[in-house]
């Protein structure tokens, strides 16, 4: 897949995928335990609060509410911005309440963090800042100013100074420390949803390219006889029209393109309708098919077999699965990428594995993100050293993270290391020191049930003009 598919499945829309009618709902949720918490407040524990200023507050929520679900269609998606405002607004008008209510005294006042933990995870970081920052300037504001709490009889209900800094020190923690902690985590989710996304999409796209095959095998087979239908009649017509030669050239003509038609199906693969060679084939053969997009590259790819000296040295079969082969390509894909003149493919057999061993003469994998290898999105910024050495290479970390998903999901083990130490000094081109990966399946999950290293497979039928 490309640049161009991933960049739609980025997060920099993600923000455009809230419901209006979600926020809409939240804050009916919010409006309900504010007016729960003044009547609490006044009829139950006696407390003299400026009523109509907080009823005036919640009733501004209620009427930006009810703005809303006649205003704008019920499954209206919020805008970067709109998310903002909206987000934004709901933190003003918590804090003005807690202005009203006695500032950092109210224990409520953690209620802060709720805008500032949904702007981490949906908007933009420029506006989480936003957000946090006026968030940090509000209870800071109100560590000095606000209205007091006051019993029944006149007396302010206040903590102790310390625990009002306390208070504030600690908001303003978590403050950071909940967008931060909820921004990482909500990006590590969109990251893999985005990578399983493009997964599931090479593997869609090389699924059907093997259908293609299998089609154009199918085509060939049943249009043989129509073919050879016309080629019968349009010979018969040409004995019929010795008498009129314009129309006999016609039907030579006709003669003619059906011969090209049935050319043309020969040549465009296997023949037959159920062509087995679809199924399974010779362990060297997969890997020849997955290297193949990449020989003409300017890279030479060396593929080479080493069975086990006490095992079979028969070839074995394996099955030809989407993912096996659209995986091997990736990894190859990857070696030629970072290769500087040869790439080394080894096919290795006994009687309870298979491994594939990719090399290349190339720098190797960065050693600080060895341990990560395969996981989405890993990438660094290039030296310009790097990018005139490889100005075309625009990688997204996508390439081995989705071979090794593919190839796990066949039942294969991925490894991955460097072929020399990064402290010697860089060997020459030609010199097989740089990544290496292996793929080892465990030969039941890839060798098709009841065959041995070599069997036959049965012979196709033939297409009949």
């Amino acid at each position: 897949m490309t640049d161009s598919d991933i960049s739609l499945l980025g997060t920099r829309n993600r923000s455009k995928w809230i419901r209006l009618r979600t926020m809409i709902l939240l804050r009916w949720f919010a409006i309900a335990g504010q007016l729960t918490a003044i009547f609490v407040a006044q009829y139950l524990y006696g407390l003299q609060l400026e009523l109509g200023l907080c009823f005036l507050a919640v009733g501004v929520s209620v009427i930006g509410n009810m703005v809303a679900i006649f205003v704008f269609p019920e499954n209206k998606r919020l805008s970067e911005t709109e998310n903002l405002l909206m987000v934004m607004f709901d933190l003003l008008q918590l804090c003005f309440l807690l202005f009203l209510t006695g500032g950092l005294n109210n224990p409520f006042s953690v209620l802060v963090l709720g805008p500032v933990t949904v702007s981490a995870a949906v908007l933009a970081l420029r506006s989480a800042i936003l957000l946090g920052t006026t968030a940090f300037v509000l209870i800071t504001a109100m560590m000095f100013y606000h209205l007091p709490l006051r019993t029944a009889d006149g007396d302010i209900l206040r903590i102790p100074d310390i625990f009002v800094y306390g208070q504030w020190f600690a908001i303003s923690i978590a403050l950071v420390f909940i967008s931060l902690y909820a921004r990482r985590i909500t990006a590590e989710m969109n990251s893999m949803s985005d990578a399983l996304t493009a997964t599931q999409m090479a593997l869609a796209r090389a699924q059907k390219l093997n259908d293609l095959g299998g089609v154009v095998a199918a085509a060939a087979h049943e249009l043989g006889t129509p073919l050879a239908t016309i080629k019968l009649t349009s010979s018969e017509l040409i004995e019929d029209l010795d008498d009129r030669p314009e129309l006999q050239e016609d039907a030579r003509l006709i003669r003619e393109q059906a011969d090209r038609c049935r050319d043309i199906l020969r040549s465009m693969g296997r023949a037959g309708k159920d062509d087995l060679q679809m199924r399974q084939a010779p362990l060297l053969e997969v890997i020849r098919e997955a290297a193949e997009p990449h020989e003409s590259r300017g890279k030479t790819i060396r593929i080479a077999e080493s069975p086990d000296p006490e095992g079979d040295p028969a070839q074995p079969q394996m099955l030809r699965r989407p993912e096996v082969i659209h995986g091997l390509r990736n990894l190859v894909q990857n070696a030629v990428d970072f290769a500087r003149s040869t790439i080394w493919i080894e096919a290795i057999w006994s009687d309870t594995q298979i491994t594939v061993r990719i090399r290349d003469d190339g720098r190797g994998f960065p050693q600080h993100l060895l341990g990560r290898i395969g996981d989405p999105f890993v990438g660094r910024r290039r030296s310009e050293a790097e990018k005139s050495h490889r100005p075309e290479y625009e990688g997204m970390g996508l390439g081995l993270f989705i071979a090794k998903t593919l190839l796990e999901r066949s039942g294969a083990e991925l490894s991955f290391a460097n072929g020399s130490d990064p402290f010697e000094p860089v060997a020459p081109s030609g010199v097989p020191t740089g990544a290496v990966v292996e793929v080892t399946w465990p030969r039941a999950r890839i060798v098709p049930s009841g065959a041995g290293n070599s069997f036959a497979i049965g012979e196709n039928r033939p297409i009949t003009a």
